[in-house]
């Protein structure tokens, strides 16, 4: 019997170690067939390093970033007229670190760009100013201060300083698709200014052509949602009382914006929602203005309000749009800018954002000779998905949570945040200075922004039981504690948990991307 049992438990051993080594060298076999089949390219004299889509901040500031580092560099741009947007005006102080680190912080000179020191508040009456912290700014390496200006102005800077660089081609040209060989991208097809159909190749294409991006369907699942609308017009000949302040009034049904773009124009700009778009081409939309948000408009701003509807402005509709970051399966491909990850624009961090993302993406590509190697180039874009996080994540789950706050609502526990918001913005001391910090890009720590979330959730939960804890201001309480639980978890959960409250990681981005001395 034991002899038996010894027996089988030998050929079972036997079998076992058979069956594994089989398995192990199939899989290995697998492996090496698939990177095998990921040829890497031998890079040729004369031959394109990087296909960019799009020459907006984004895709002309990694022109520029990647051509001083040696690479040849192809950018496709469908319209090279200057773009007249309402978003994109405003440039955080964190952005304008980025900037300088990409050697381009004087594209913002010359177009007229207005200082920027923080903004003013107003609500049911009452104002205040919170201000870019200039003490006990987080060890911030950089003047505290924004800038704000025409975006099409800056955009064109960018591109005459990236085209201005011999291994930058710039083209006006309309991308129709992607060139695919075996899940690897090999450049684009595109209909260039003369209507001729082509084609062009590069190891590496970068899809940077914003939220409207037909190109992002075929590369990422991520859909984009339409939250609200921003409509905006440009009054002229005028400049506000405080000019480097932004004005940022809670009014109704959300909030309104007007702020310095020049020396002589004022965006005007508020936020509406679906479903209730009163028509521009008829002049309900500048009725709507007149007799809705005007009144709430304070009276030493309502002149310069009324004055771009009264003398005709041009009143354009914009849809805001958030849409998370998710990677792209294809190798050879890296999406980037609003064609990758969108927020809400209330706190005007899209560009540094994508100046923060090309940092690193320029640094991780450094050590790479060779872009043909889809392989190491798909390690390089996963290493750059998880080091983004400290910026990102607490801009998009800033965003977010800034958004909500600022809509009117007649629900009691809705309100009270949204004064509770408002009474710790404006209470002065480490509140609005950690606030600001964080609205300016200043301080990307994911763990401060919950603090904060935390301090204004507990502040306007003792404003609604105050004087005493009826039963009924309990309930409220408790249904506010689960909104600000709403605002807060599904970025956990999108952003990734490890990623929102490791410290590590946020003190390593810190190091590596915003020191003095860092790049």
């Amino acid at each position: 019997m034991d002899t038996a049992f010894a027996y089988v438990s030998v050929w079972t051993l036997l079998a076992f170690v058979l069956t594994w080594t089989v398995f192990y060298f199939t899989n290995m076999k697998s492996k090496a067939t698939k990177l095998a089949e990921t040829v890497v390219e031998e890079r040729k004299d004369g031959a394109t390093d990087v296909i960019i889509v799009g020459a907006g901040v984004g895709g002309s500031a990694l022109a520029y970033a990647l051509a001083k580092d040696g690479r040849r560099v192809h950018v496709i741009e469908r319209d090279m007229r200057a773009p007249e947007r309402m978003m994109g005006e405003f440039m955080q102080p964190g952005g304008r670190l980025m900037l300088s680190k990409l050697g381009l912080e004087d594209c913002l000179e010359g177009i007229d760009a207005q200082i920027a020191t923080g903004m003013t508040v107003y609500k049911d009456g009452k104002e205040a100013d919170t201000l870019f912290p200039v003490e006990n700014n987080n060890n911030f390496p950089y003047e505290p201060f924004g800038r704000t200006f025409h975006n099409g102005r800056f955009v064109q800077r960018l591109r005459q300083k990236g085209s201005s660089l011999p291994n930058v081609r710039l083209e006006e040209g309309t991308v129709r698709s992607l060139v695919e060989e075996k899940g690897v991208i090999k450049g684009v097809t595109y209909k260039n200014s003369a209507g001729e159909e082509t084609t062009a190749l590069a190891p590496l294409t970068v899809v940077c052509d914003g939220c409207y991006s037909n190109l992002r369907r075929s590369l990422s699942d991520s859909n984009a949602e339409v939250l609200s609308y921003q409509v905006g017009y440009i009054s002229k000949n005028c400049q506000l009382e405080e000019p480097e302040k932004l004005k940022l009034i809670m009014g109704k049904p959300s909030y309104t914006m007007l702020y310095q773009i020049s020396s002589t124009d004022v965006r005007c700009v508020f936020e509406i929602f679906p479903n209730n778009i009163p028509s521009i081409s008829n002049g309900e939309m500048a009725n709507f203005l007149k007799n809705t948000i005007a009144p709430q408009v304070p009276l030493k701003l309502r002149k310069i309000f009324l004055k771009g509807i009264d003398e005709g402005a041009h009143i354009k509709t914009m849809p805001v749009k958030s849409m998370s970051a998710s990677l792209s399966e294809r190798k050879g491909v890296i999406l980037l800018g609003d064609a990758f990850n969108m927020r809400h624009p209330a706190i005007a961090s899209g560009m540094m954002v994508v100046l923060s993302d090309i940092l690193i993406l320029r640094r991780l590509l450094q050590p790479l000779s060779n872009l043909g190697d889809a392989h190491r180039v798909s390690e390089v874009i996963k290493s750059f998905y998880d080091i983004r996080k400290p910026m990102s994540a607490t801009v998009n789950t800033l965003g977010n949570a800034f958004s909500q706050v600022l809509i009117a609502s007649t629900d009691e526990a809705k309100e009270a945040m949204r004064q509770g918001c408002y009474d710790y913005l404006c209470s002065g001391g480490f509140r609005t200075s950690g606030m600001m910090a964080l609205l300016g890009g200043m301080n990307p720590r994911p763990l401060s922004l919950i603090y904060h979330l935390c301090g204004i959730t507990l502040s306007s939960i003792g404003h609604l039981l105050s004087p005493f804890p009826s039963p009924v201001r309990i309930w409220h309480s408790l249904r506010l504690f689960g909104l600000s639980m709403k605002m807060l978890v599904p970025h956990l959960k999108t952003e990734g948990v490890g990623q929102m409250l490791f410290p590590v990681n946020a003190a390593a981005y810190r190091k590596s991307y915003m020191a003095a001395t860092a790049l």
